[in-house]
């Protein structure tokens, strides 16, 4: 394993805040299967895109978010792909390299930096592992644990084992891209992602 692979913050965010994020994700409206791709296997949740200058409204849209994009956004970093992602057990995430807002920008680059935070992970849960690798060479098992902030390169590819035990595992996920004013121009300011019914 290698130290390098990523950075750990345990007890980032007080059990408080953790507990009114966990329970004001599940309740919003948009928070349903997901909309992600194929890679995400019977997992739930939704995405929030939004450019450096629309941050503030995310605050407004989703005041739950606040503390954990005061401390996880990078200053260097002007996109953002955010996503509360649950999975339960039979979910998995299988290998990949985020590059969610190529839905905007085909050729956009790889994200700078990635951003995890575990919401709930529930005791003793079976799998749900967090691998880091690049290329076939494996460089991190991390084990989730509630109140953990990781951080990684957005070049490593990741994937999520398989969860084999009851109980829900919910973390945020945010890919921040350092993107050039043509790729950047393509990326709405902000948009909302999901498979929620609206009326």
């Amino acid at each position: 394993m290698s130290a390098q692979a990523y950075t750990a913050a345990e007890a980032a965010f007080p059990a408080e805040y953790l507990e009114a994020l966990r329970g004001a994700i599940r309740k919003c409206r948009h928070f349903t299967v997901n909309n992600l791709n194929r890679d995400f296997v019977a997992t739930r949740g939704f995405s929030v895109v939004f450019r450096r200058e629309q941050v503030e409204r995310v605050g407004r849209e989703f005041p739950f978010f606040g503390k954990y994009l005061e401390r996880a956004l990078r200053p260097d970093c002007n996109a953002f792909y955010l996503n509360p992602l649950e999975l339960a057990a039979g979910s998995r995430v299988d290998p990949h390299i985020d590059r969610s807002l190529r839905a905007y920008c085909k050729d956009v680059e790889m994200p700078v930096h990635v951003s995890v935070l575990y919401v709930e992970v529930p005791a003793g849960m079976q799998g749900g592992a967090l691998v880091l690798a690049r290329g076939k060479r494996v460089l991190a098992r991390v084990t989730p644990k509630a109140g953990l902030l990781l951080g990684f390169d957005g070049d490593l590819t990741h994937s999520v084992e398989r969860v084999e035990s009851a109980g829900l595992r919910l973390s945020l996920v945010c890919e921040q891209y350092a993107l050039e004013p043509d790729a950047l121009d393509m990326v709405p300011a902000f948009a909302i992602e999901t498979r929620a019914r609206r009326y």
